[in-house]
């Protein structure tokens, strides 16, 4: 699970200036453009620009975006994603899991005839090297396998077993896990820590060519067994900001830009594609953003104060004037890709539902003399979450009567993560990017606790870990239950449960999902953006002229 640290009934009225003017502090320059840069040739590779730099190229170490989206093309996977859904579909593996009659025991086929970048045939012990490898070597990513798989082995050349120690309905999506690509076992140890930063030997269309600080480049792997890149390689190119890699862009020194531009850059290349035949390629994502919400701090520890601040969440106005339209409302933790995905805060509190907020506060005691003081902590790095902090706060002295006192603080993220789970900050402002596209993946982290009580709170667990310190008995029950629920309707209906009690109890208050915007030049095709918002490199193409 990863905290990426980027990488909303009534409308109120006086606290929008505030908002606007906060908004145009962020504004980028706007240059006219100069793109006179002589066009690539269609041999050359294509340049793809980002800001997120490269931590490693380890499967069994990586964790964060950048190295993920990379192994997601330079290696392959048992499992797949169907183009632009988050439907499973085989890759090395030859078709689904054939469950055992216990629900632990996954046996899996494999495809035969690949070979890794080295010329080592793949098969059965080199695909259980890697997942032992993956576990053992204890990277940051390891606990995903190791804390639900009890073994794997060969049961034949081209055939393997995984067994859990417990049924996991997610299991199969799970495998589809970038980090889960197989690598040589000519090209790599097993041993804790034993790991490679700097070079890449796998199955996929893709070989590592050159790693340096500011450049990766990928050149295609002349042996693929699947469909060949239809370009002459990739060069990922790292720039320092976002203003550097904007600039870049407009004067046609990359190909693509990928993502981590703000609001008013997306906005600025928007008014100008028609003249420069710029492309936008845009999709809804999967990167949760939310409130944090410490139910063991005074006077969050009283559910009227959490159920007031999540009445005065006024979605549409956070998006429309802070995010300028650029995201996804969220009323759950769970993305509206799937199934389960129920709109429960907007059932219960609507959006800025000051009317709301006032009964729930004076009904708790609190009054202008005596108002409740809630703190709103977001990482000092981010504006928008300073303006979010600021609108809320608007919001509560403009509408409330001096009911809410919000008082918005900022912090270095890095110490953040150290203090979350030591209950430092009664509120915090996050993202999240999930392993993998299950439900679960947005409801166990958040709410599952393995040791706790009803009055002291969580102590040990997932809600611990978050910051929420959220227990409730009967949740963990459920979480439990529809992680071995194999049937669909039945398991959608115990996350819809979870997420109605979400609701009730505010340990969290979702705000919005991300969407992905990436810009390409004319001369560009084929650039998509899958569900699980990779980008398959292999499918960009150069277009002739």
């Amino acid at each position: 699970m990863l905290f990426t640290w980027l990488k909303q009934s009534q409308r109120f009225g006086q606290f929008l200036a505030i908002a606007l003017v906060c908004c145009f502090i962020a504004i980028a320059c706007n240059p006219q453009s100069n793109n006179t840069q002589t066009p690539k040739g269609e041999n050359e590779p294509v340049i793809l620009g980002t800001t997120l730099k490269l931590r490693t190229l380890d499967p069994a170490d990586a964790y964060e975006i950048p190295s993920l989206n990379v192994l997601y093309n330079i290696g392959d996977r048992l499992y797949t994603y169907q183009d632009g859904t988050s439907d499973l579909n085989p890759q090395l593996a030859t078709e689904l899991p054939i469950i055992g009659g216990d629900r632990l025991t996954y046996t899996i086929p494999l495809r035969q005839g690949v070979i890794f970048h080295d010329g080592t045939p793949f098969n059965a012990e080199a695909m259980v090297f890697s997942l032992k490898r993956f576990m053992e070597n204890q990277g940051r990513p390891s606990f995903l396998l190791s804390d639900i798989v009890e073994s794997t082995e060969a049961t034949g050349e081209y055939e393997i077993a995984i067994k859990l120690n417990q049924p996991f309905a997610g299991f199969t999506s799970l495998l589809a896990f970038a980090g889960l690509c197989p690598i040589s076992p000519q090209s790599y140890q097993i041993g804790s820590g034993q790991f490679q930063p700097d070079t890449f030997v796998g199955t996929g269309p893709y070989k590592v060519a050159e790693v340096t600080p500011d450049v990766l480049r990928l050149e295609p792997f002349a042996d693929y067994w699947g469909d060949v890149a239809q370009n002459e390689g990739i060069d990922i190119q790292v720039f320092s900001s976002p203003a550097n890699l904007f600039n870049a862009f407009r004067t046609g020194a990359i190909d693509v830009s990928l993502g981590a531009l703000d609001s008013n850059q997306i906005d600025s290349l928007e008014k100008e594609m028609d003249k420069e035949g710029w492309q936008e390629i845009a999709a809804e994502g999967n990167t949760l953003n939310y409130i944090i919400v410490n139910v063991q701090s005074d006077p969050l520890n009283q559910l009227p104060v959490r159920q007031a601040l999540a009445a005065i969440t006024d979605r549409p106005t956070i998006n429309n004037r802070v995010l300028q339209g650029q995201a996804e409302i969220a009323y759950t933790l769970i993305p509206k890709t799937f199934a389960a995905s129920e709109p429960v805060f907007k059932t219960l509190y609507g959006d800025g539902n000051v009317e709301l907020a006032k009964k729930l506060l004076t009904e708790a005691g609190y009054s202008v003399d005596k108002p409740a003081v809630v703190e709103i902590w977001y990482p000092s790095s981010s504006t928008k979450r300073g303006l979010i902090a600021s609108t809320l706060k608007a919001i509560a002295d403009t509408q409330l009567e001096g009911l809410l006192d919000i008082q918005p603080n900022s912090v270095e993220s890095a110490t953040a993560f150290q203090n979350l789970d030591k209950g430092v900050y009664p509120t915090f402002m996050l993202d999240w990017y999930a392993d993998f596209l299950d439900p679960d993946n947005y409801i166990q982290p958040f709410l599952e606790c393995t040791e706790g009580s009803e009055t002291d709170g969580c102590k040990a667990g997932a809600s611990q870990y978050h910051g929420s310190f959220y227990y409730n008995p009967r949740v963990n029950d459920l979480i439990a239950q529809q992680r071995q629920e194999q049937d669909p309707e039945k398991r959608r209906l115990l996350l819809v449960e979870i997420q109605e009690r979400l609701a009730e109890e505010v340990p969290y208050i979702p705000l919005w999902f991300d969407k992905d915007y990436i810009f390409a030049q004319k001369n560009i095709g084929g650039v998509i953006i899958e569900a699980n918002q990779s980008i398959p490199y292999g499918k960009i193409t150069r277009v002739k002229s």
